[in-house]
């Protein structure tokens, strides 16, 4: 832990739920674990996400925006996604992630990134394994269940609750655009973490965090499609 200033204050942190993990942590997880609650769910820091935040910005902004795709196939994703590649200028890839649309030129949908942004390395595998076999390096929102193969630069952080995505995309979409020059001061960032939320249905029902874990255990046994 150091004394450096967050890019928010620790309570907005903790009360989005960013630091919630799920029951099941994986090996490649461990190091990102802070403590375990007296309900088993693992809970992760929020000083490191802060400053992996800060580095994911960095590095995105290497690239250009518009050769940036932002993936999620999770529905509390699909909000912050959209918002986050509007925000500043990538394209997103919402929903069934279609075989092919890294890797086939002839595919409808055919993009070809240099730089890959996942909010959920099961739930969106197959982005990623094109994105390797393009040599695009990933950049993914992990919690405790998830695995980091062919993860470049992981940000720990609860990517099954609705708040704690919506937050995590708007820091991430605010450091970027000052990292680039697009803004100088977060003042000037004019959308707000709400923007990024997905919003619930009528009579829609909270997604609870141990049935998004087992449909990314479920999504681990999935084979890949190669085009």
């Amino acid at each position: 832990m150091t004394n450096e200033k967050t890019l928010v204050e620790s309570d907005k942190y903790l009360k989005s739920g960013v630091h919630i993990g799920t029951r099941y942590k994986s090996g490649d997880m461990k190091k990102y674990i802070f403590k375990i609650r007296k309900d088993n769910l693992n809970v992760m820091d929020i000083q490191t996400l802060d400053e992996r935040i800060k580095v994911a910005a960095k590095f995105l902004a290497n690239f250009s925006p518009a050769r940036i795709a932002v993936v999620s196939r999770r529905l509390y994703g699909r909000t912050p996604a959209v918002v986050f590649a509007q925000s500043i200028g990538a394209k997103e890839f919402v929903g069934r992630f279609v075989p092919g649309t890294f890797t086939n030129y002839t595919n409808s949908k055919f993009f070809e990134p240099q730089v890959v942004v996942v909010l959920e390395p099961e739930q969106d595998a197959q982005a990623i394994e094109e994105a390797r076999r393009i040599n695009a390096p990933v950049c993914a929102i992990v919690s405790t269940n998830n695995l980091l193969k062919n993860i470049d630069l992981a940000i720990p952080a609860n990517n099954k609750g609705r708040k704690s995505l919506a937050l995590v995309f708007w820091l991430l979409a605010k450091e970027f655009l000052k990292e680039k020059g697009t803004i100088s001061s977060d003042s000037e960032f004019s959308k707000t973490v709400e923007d990024f939320e997905y919003k619930m249905k009528e009579n829609e029902k909270e997604e609870d965090f141990e049935f998004a874990e087992k449909k990314d255990r479920r999504a681990q046994k999935r084979p890949f499609k190669r085009y």
